[in-house]
């Protein structure tokens, strides 16, 4: 398997990186980044995974997530896919930018048009993993995840899905259960089709609900959210967790909003809160 270099910078004394690969899962070109921090020669080191949201593609924490710094620090490389796959060949909702190209919500479809190439999970939980082990300094036994909105959501179910894989959860203003806000209605409902029982792993609250844990799961939600009423519902997340018995710290940030204004804040520590757990 091999990847192509589409740019690579130093920064931070290590090196921010763009490689593009062709996907078996999707059946694309797909395009990720990874910073490596300064290291040793030889040396391994954890990776903590990052997820996108709607309308974004790798570069957006790139280039206004402010990880790097605090990577360095703590010796972990950073991995940002792409949301979705993409092409002239994928199909698309080219007048809706919550479904279609940069809204993939990290789900398999099954549905046509959508089922050839949207394929995110297979993609995140298997393909890319294997690429990072093939081509990166990558211990694939300290992974941790996290990421924003859609991301989130996709941080969210993977790694509970996922919890010996990933060692630790967290969140900036995730979608805690898509399967009961328009988001995600909307979402799940044409990638895999009217059977709501279908839609429960890929809902955060349902897996919860279902028997899914974890033992280290952190959300951050800011209180000024324009999103947060109608399609974040953060205190639903919650609810599941007390009525199930699985511990969590859900913070509310009073006078945030959705950007990357909130997640540059608290990046570096939520960096510094999974390398606490990766070791």
């Amino acid at each position: 398997m091999t990847i192509e270099t589409v740019s690579e910078n130093k920064a931070r004394g290590g090196v921010q990186g763009v490689y593009s690969h062709a996907s078996k899962e999707t059946g694309t070109e797909m395009t990720f980044s990874v910073y490596v921090p300064p290291r040793e020669e030889g040396a391994t080191l954890p990776v903590l995974w990052y997820l996108s949201g709607l309308t974004c593609t790798h570069a957006n924490v790139a280039e206004k997530g402010e990880y790097r710094q605090a990577c360095a620090e703590h010796g972990m490389i950073f991995v940002a896919p792409d949301t979705s796959p993409r092409g002239d060949d994928v199909p698309d909702a080219a007048d809706e930018y919550d479904f279609g190209k940069g809204a993939g919500f990290y789900v398999d479809a099954v549905r046509e048009p959508w089922c050839k190439h949207y394929r995110m999970r297979s993609y995140i939980e298997r393909e890319l993993p294997d690429v990072l082990e093939r081509h990166f300094p990558a211990d694939m036994a300290r992974q941790s995840i996290m990421g924003h909105s859609m991301g989130g959501h996709g941080a969210l179910t993977i790694g509970l899905r996922n919890p010996e894989r990933f060692k630790s959860i967290s969140a900036f203003s995730p979608i805690v259960a898509p399967s009961q806000v328009p988001w995600g209605e909307k979402a799940l409902g044409r990638y895999l089709g009217e059977d709501r029982d279908a839609w429960r792993e890929y809902d955060a609250v349902a897996l919860i609900e279902d028997g899914a844990r974890h033992d280290h799961l952190l959300v951050d939600q800011g209180s000024a959210d324009q999103f947060l009423d109608e399609q974040l519902r953060t205190h639903r997340l919650g609810g599941a967790c007390d009525a199930n018995g699985m511990e969590a710290t859900i913070r509310m940030q009073e006078g945030y909003d959705h950007s990357y204004y909130f997640i540059s804040t608290f990046m570096a520590e939520h960096v510094a809160w999974h390398a606490g757990r990766l070791g």
